[in-house]
């Protein structure tokens, strides 16, 4: 049974959008998915019944759009990010002035509930530009409405993430993967549909109101940890190579030199290589998925199933690699 409430979802065509789109409809609320390009959205409309998820043009560098986006929804959700920049994509751009503007768009329009989507390491000290704009995001947010849900995650994991397909992807064609300053960082990988969750009980629960929540697996791994990982999964055995911070940045700068082509994206930037150089996990005093009842989904259960296509001899050979 459809519930009268219609929850605006900016960014929901994205990977983490679908699954949050998917959550919302499932537990019947009307979803209005907002996007800068709704014409390749199309296939979000049957995760609902007929007419339950609703497809809308906004940008958030233009606010009437945004107001358009808003009309008549009680709650909203702002998972509008970029991991890269690129040409009028920038950080600053989509993470604090777009953040921003949502949401003094629906304090004005009497939104009820506002969860955002930031990221763990957000910090307004941080050297690196993406850490930066996560936080000042935030700020915006709570400034304009101070009940707002902030959700932060750290890596998030699901058929088409851009962290285990990227590496398993370059297994195919390198000899060896990199381990940048020794492959020591700490991640606690969550995954998709768990951020979905948590969303949905953001909506569902009152005491969330005005809260922050770091959202992170139950597994903690070191970056050497992911890459041995992946190698085991696709049964392709490679050469992990260690690489200092400094070469890494050389190597970085190449990469963004040649993203610069049209339909290449960096493997790394020296933006991210910033943040590798933090451990991306919970606090240990933080709000987190299990406060949310959310029991958390581990990486083994789930990223197997999706790695299988770079497998060398395909999905049933039997893995020999260790």
């Amino acid at each position: 049974m459809l519930r009268d409430e219609i929850i605006t979802v900016f960014g929901g065509s994205g990977f983490v959008g679908r699954h949050v789109v998917r959550a919302l409809a499932k537990a019947g609320y009307r979803v209005r998915v907002a996007s800068r390009r709704p014409h390749i959205a199309q296939d979000l409309r049957v995760m609902g019944v007929v007419g339950q998820v609703q497809l809308v043009q906004a940008n958030l560098r233009v606010p009437a759009s945004v107001e358009r986006a808003l009309d008549g929804a009680s709650g909203v959700v702002n998972l509008v990010g970029v991991l890269n920049e690129s040409g009028r994509q920038t950080f600053t751009r989509l993470h604090a002035q777009g953040a921003r503007t949502v949401a003094e768009a629906a304090a004005a329009a009497g939104v009820s509930k506002f969860v955002h989507i930031s990221a763990i390491g957000a910090d307004a000290g941080s050297p690196s530009r993406y850490a930066r704009t996560k936080a000042e995001g935030e700020a915006f947010v709570r400034d304009a409405l101070p009940s707002a849900t902030v959700l932060r995650p750290s890596i998030v994991f699901g058929t088409d993430d851009g962290f285990f397909n990227m590496f398993a992807g370059m297994a195919r064609w390198v000899p060896a993967l990199p381990l940048f300053g020794g492959g020591k960082t700490r991640f606690q990988p969550v995954f998709a549909g768990d951020v979905a969750e948590a969303v949905l009980a953001a909506f569902e629960r009152e005491d969330t109101a005005g809260q922050t929540y770091e959202l992170g697996g139950p597994g903690i791994y070191t970056f050497a940890d992911l890459m041995r990982f992946i190698l085991r999964e696709i049964d392709r055995p490679r050469l992990l190579l260690p690489v200092p911070w400094a070469i890494g940045s050389v190597i970085a700068m190449l990469s963004e030199m040649a993203a610069a082509l049209p339909f290449v994206q960096p493997v790394i930037t020296r933006d991210q290589l910033i943040q590798l150089r933090r451990d991306n996990v919970v606090a240990e005093d933080a709000r987190t998925l299990a406060d949310l009842g959310v029991e958390a989904e581990t990486v083994e259960s789930i990223v197997p199933s999706y790695l299988v296509r770079y497998r060398r001899y395909g999905q049933f050979h039997e893995r020999h690699a260790d």
